[in-house]
């Protein structure tokens, strides 16, 4: 069965792992919801109320900031020691410094002003003469603002105190002073908004000592004048000549208990009363608080390790050292990008139909802007067809002429032919920016992201200046051989017999020429039609089928010829994701820590 000691310790050390974690970064809900999950004590209590000298055998100082005190019991003879969560492995033994630094890490944040802050200050304290405890010492509460102080000073300490009390699992040390009417007491008044029925609130009277003569608290210690649900605690605080005296906590304790046990109004109740009363009886409250909150807090633990693991699989463990390992993961690395690329290209992503936009849309657009109207205007085809004759004009039909017009009409093909591979490789480019962009475990080396992307930039160069050669390949094969069999199916121009014409006055009409204008232009026609297929075919086997089957067959071969310096270049992270894979890495620890932490504490049900 789990101790008390070791229940309250446990939780002690995970609220230490928690206020660790707040400086990590990550999910705040899951921070949150662990630290909530997490019972604590706060000391609530009115200024003057003797609310920090209930803490005073720690530190002894009033707070205008929350501070979050975790008491560690040690072995007995061991030396007291205390350690700042802002001054990490910083150890204090004077405990005079650890309140002047409280003071001066107070107005780092608040200025030498009396202003507040909601900013905790944690502090945990090592001693054999505490127990395992968790309290959080708030600012006391006032009812007036005084010089130094926003007007706003009494709504802001209110709604910071209300922000730590109302949690469930907050369990409320409310300090009210013996020599004050109980019925105006601060932290009763504050208790009662956010735990009407008290299952959370003590109360604590300090000042004992300081009333007047004649009167006691016996109506309150004894709950006669304000029942809670858990009975009132007298407290005897160090006197200010002790303080000034330096009077050891140990001696102060003898007195408070010799107080009570020779004092003729709460004698009978010696032994439920005094500081250390209150530590074993807060203990054990806090003992049954924790004892129900265990299921819930494994459950938040729990899911934030999930969280975290699935986490530092997104962002990529770490790599190996060795350069073998450091070859496989670029390889690795090369086939995940090599594996998205070409879901873009086969439509299993994104962006390929763009390939198809350029036969679809762009090719054809483009042939049908070629300035053929121009290039066969009846002045046009009459002057090549008059230069092609020479000084003796042709007799039936003007070869040459038509050839001269056919081909320098096929050389405007070249321009979409070309303009179609420019196309498709500005296509590719971009398919292999976001194919890189959407590696998730590429995003962790800019280096070979640049490298990747320069390899694979190159290789598609290549495949576009071997695209381009096969593509005008087609557009001079068309004008290397005409197609003969289209122009015997031409109707031939005859003249009123019958007979094919032959009058040099036929010959150079304009409807002569006319007719053969139309006659390449519907040659040119057929040939668009032809070239309006293989184009496509030409591109799609020299870019877009090696793109996809050899894109980065060259930079394997170049990655294989590198040194083990060299591969260690390529793997050098992002300075951002290495950041947050060790802020992950280290939320991932303090949280298993946590776990490891309650399954070493057994309890019996």
């Amino acid at each position: 069965m789990a101790t008390m000691e070791s229940l309250i310790g446990l939780v002690n050390r995970i609220q230490r792992a928690c206020t660790v974690l707040g400086d990590y970064g990550g999910d705040d809900n899951a921070f949150s919801s662990l630290w909530e999950a997490l019972p604590s004590v706060a000391v609530v209590g009115g200024q003057s109320s003797g609310k920090s000298s209930v803490l005073e055998s720690i530190v002894g100082i009033v707070t205008r900031r929350p501070l979050v005190l975790q008491l560690n019991k040690t072995e007995d003879g061991s030396q007291e020691y205390a350690e700042f969560l802002h001054l990490p492995k910083q150890r204090f033994t004077d405990f005079s410094v650890v309140r002047k630094e409280i003071q001066d890490e107070t107005d780092r944040i608040t200025g030498k002003t009396k202003q507040i802050s909601p900013v905790p200050i944690h502090l945990s304290i090592y001693s054999p003469k505490v127990v395992n405890l968790t309290l959080i010492d708030l600012p006391g509460l006032t009812k007036v603002a005084v010089e130094g102080q926003p007007e706003s000073i009494v709504q802001d300490i209110e709604a910071m105190v209300h922000s730590y009390v109302e949690k469930p699992n907050c369990i409320i040390l409310a300090i009210s002073p013996a020599n004050q009417d109980i019925a105006t007491s601060d932290a009763i008044r504050h208790c009662r908004e956010v735990d009407p029925t008290g299952e959370r609130t003590f109360g604590v009277l300090t000042k004992l000592d300081l009333m007047d003569k004649g009167t006691n608290a016996l109506d309150v210690l004894e709950g006669s004048s304000y029942r809670l649900q858990h009975p009132w605690v007298g407290i005897v605080n160090r006197s200010q000549a002790d303080i000034n005296k330096n009077v050891d906590m140990i001696v102060a304790r003898r007195k408070e208990r010799e107080y009570f046990a020779t004092s003729p109004d709460y004698g009978h109740l010696a032994n439920k009363m005094g500081s250390e009363y209150l530590a074993k009886l807060l203990s054990k409250s806090l003992e049954s608080v924790i004892r129900a909150r265990i299921p819930s807090i494994t459950s938040t633990i729990n899911k934030s390790i999930d969280e975290l693991e699935s986490e530092l699989d997104h962002l990529g463990r770490p790599i190996g050292v060795d350069a073998g390992a450091q070859l496989y993961t670029i390889l690795e690395l090369c086939r995940a990008f090599d594996r998205i690329f070409k879901e873009h290209l086969d439509g299993g992503r994104p962006g390929g139909d763009r390939i198809y936009g350029v036969f679809d849309n762009q090719l054809p657009a483009a042939l049908r802007k070629l300035p053929f109207d121009r290039h066969l205007s009846l002045q046009n085809v009459k002057r090549v067809v008059s230069e092609a004759d020479g000084y003796q004009p042709h007799l039936i039909a003007p070869e040459q002429g038509y050839r001269r017009l056919i081909e320098s009409a096929l050389n405007y093909f070249r321009g979409p032919a070309e303009a179609s591979a420019d196309a498709v490789h500005f296509v590719l480019k971009e398919l292999v920016r976001k194919s890189i962009a959407e590696t998730q475990e590429l995003r962790r080396f800019p280096s070979l992201q640049a490298e990747l992307a320069g390899a694979a930039n190159e290789a598609l160069e290549r495949f576009r200046v071997e695209s381009k050669k096969t593509a005008l390949r087609l557009v001079d094969m068309e004008s290397s051989y005409l197609t003969v069999d289209f122009f015997r199916r031409l109707p031939q121009e005859v003249d009123n017999g019958g007979n094919p014409a032959s009058s040099t006055v036929d010959r150079y009409s304009e409807m002569h020429f006319r007719r053969i204008g139309s006659n390449v232009f519907s040659y040119v026609g057929m040939v668009s039609e032809t070239l309006k297929s293989t184009i496509p075919k030409a591109v799609v086997h020299c870019q877009v089928r090696e793109a996809k089957h050899s894109l980065l067959n060259h930079f394997y071969t170049l990655i294989g010829k590198k040194e083990g310096k060299q591969l260690s270049q390529l793997l050098d992270e992002d300075p951002t994701l290495m950041e947050r894979r060790q802020q992950c890495a280290k939320r991932l620890e303090l949280y298993k820590a946590a776990r490891d932490e309650v399954d070493s504490v057994s309890w019996a049900r």
